[in-house]
């Protein structure tokens, strides 16, 4: 029965109700995720900073932001839950054909996942029950455990761009190697470049809060170091994702020519291939670009005069939403262009004076950073996935062939993005709630909160 219905074709409304219903899930995630691996991090460092040099500010600063990872965490789990139910819900002919090929990742995040949520439970719940050092080193297994389902999750999905691992035989999957799918040709600049845009998030997030405050005129130290420390992790990260850019799009221009094509919206297979900003692509032709002549050669194969594959070498049924994805392309690098210049502008600051930059025009965009980050992360993801498009294997599987084609799947997507609308709400409110009352204690065992410092 289930092979029966699984050969039937899904309506073309309930397709696009499915890709949506995905898109919107792995949206959502895809932010609090990047928290749920840079936060603890930064966290753990300032209570190392706090116990090594006495300073109960930084202390302050770990609490404080222990008790948000506590609550990104929460929901995190909510949203990675939904997830996972939709892509055997949604996508049945992925998870039922290829199910053993990807299930080693998918399982070892889980147990990732696990360990995570135990030290978390420890680190939230052991302040003062347990020596200073020991609570700081349960805090070492979070961060590990964080970074560690991230790259488990992204090499699964990397996977879906390289597909590795087993042999097709009269169209059955055959001679399983999991290890050899987990660790694909796309894994390590996909998962490398999706680690440090999660720090970025994390770092200029978490400092966009503490540009507010001190826009307000919240200049005291737990405000200034508030600020410091995120965004001093973020800031030099900035230039190193350009670098793993790169990487991840050279590798692009390597295994999936037509990806690349439509991140630059090239008509045409060409020699010496111009660098286009700007357009959109209309009948086959990009208008109203401006190029640069012999970039995308120089920069795709370290060649100027270099021969880059155009959309004219794609089948029209192969063919990506090009201006989605190029404009989805475009956006993120300009943001992750202006988070450097951001970032240098701090550093220079440091370097002259050893001070941050005196211009309010500095907090102005810090406080815009958190938001760029985040977009920047959720344009990159666009890229990544309806660039694949209209494969959900490359190359492999289509989409269309992947969907469950059950009817009714606009109803499902009515209802998750009423899950989110509440989800998003209770998230808001939360932590809104806690920057307003940072000096009370949330839970019982933290005890009297320290006194707020007037500035040294």
């Amino acid at each position: 029965m289930l092979v029966d219905l699984l050969a039937q074709d899904a309506a073309p409304g309930d397709l696009m109700a499915a890709r949506v219903q995905m898109a919107l899930s792995l949206g959502w995630h895809i932010v609090i995720a990047s928290f749920g691996v840079g936060m603890p991090a930064v966290t753990v460092f300032a209570e190392w900073r706090g116990l090594r040099t006495g300073d109960p500010t930084f202390t302050r600063l770990a609490r404080r932001w222990a008790k948000a990872i506590g609550v990104l965490f929460a929901v995190g789990a909510v949203s990675g839950t939904i997830l996972s139910f939709e892509m055997g819900l949604l996508w049945p002919g992925l998870m039922g054909r290829f199910g053993d090929v990807i299930g080693l990742p998918f399982a070892m995040e889980g147990i990732a996942f696990f360990v995570e949520a135990i030290f978390v439970g420890i680190y939230l719940y052991a302040w003062d029950r347990v020596p200073p050092r020991v609570h700081l080193l349960s805090g070492l297994p979070v961060c590990v455990a964080g970074v560690a389902s991230a790259f488990f999750v992204v090499s699964a999905n990397a996977w879906m761009n390289q597909p590795r691992g087993f042999d097709l035989v009269s169209g059955e999957v055959t001679d399983v190697r999991p290890w050899q799918a987990m660790f694909n040709p796309a894994t390590p600049p996909q998962t490398l470049h999706m680690i440090v845009a999660a720090f970025m998030v994390t770092g200029f997030g978490i400092a966009s809060v503490y540009a507010v405050a001190l826009l307000r005129g919240r200049r005291d130290r737990y405000h200034r170091l508030g600020f410091a420390i995120p965004f001093t992790v973020a800031a030099v990260l900035s230039p190193v994702q350009v670098v793993v850019g790169d990487w991840a799009a050279h590798f692009v221009a390597e295994y999936q020519p037509t990806k690349l094509a439509a991140m630059e919206g090239l008509a045409r297979t060409e020699a010496g291939a111009p660098l286009s900003l700007g357009g959109v692509y209309v009948d086959g032709e990009l208008r109203y670009a401006v190029e640069v002549p012999n970039a995308l050669s120089l920069l795709a194969r370290w060649d100027p005069d270099a021969v880059v594959m155009g959309l004219d070498q794609v089948p029209d049924d192969q063919e990506p939403p090009v201006t989605v994805v190029k404009w989805a392309f475009q956006l993120m690098v300009a943001i992750g262009f202006g988070l450097v210049a951001l970032s240098a502008w701090w550093a220079l600051a440091w370097w002259r004076r050893r001070g941050p930059p005196r211009s309010p025009w500095f907090l102005r965009a810090a406080a815009l950073s958190g938001v760029a980050a985040a977009v920047a992360v959720e344009a990159g993801w666009v890229v990544t996935e309806v660039g694949r498009q209209p494969w959900i294997v490359y190359g492999v599987l289509r989409t269309a062939e992947a969907v469950n084609p059950a009817p009714g799947l606009a109803t499902g997507l009515a209802l998750v993005a009423a899950v989110y609308a509440v989800l998003t709400v209770a998230t808001v409110a939360v932590l809104w709630r806690m920057a307003c009352h940072r000096d009370e204690p949330v839970a019982p065992q933290e005890g009297v909160p320290e006194p707020v410092d007037s500035g040294r």
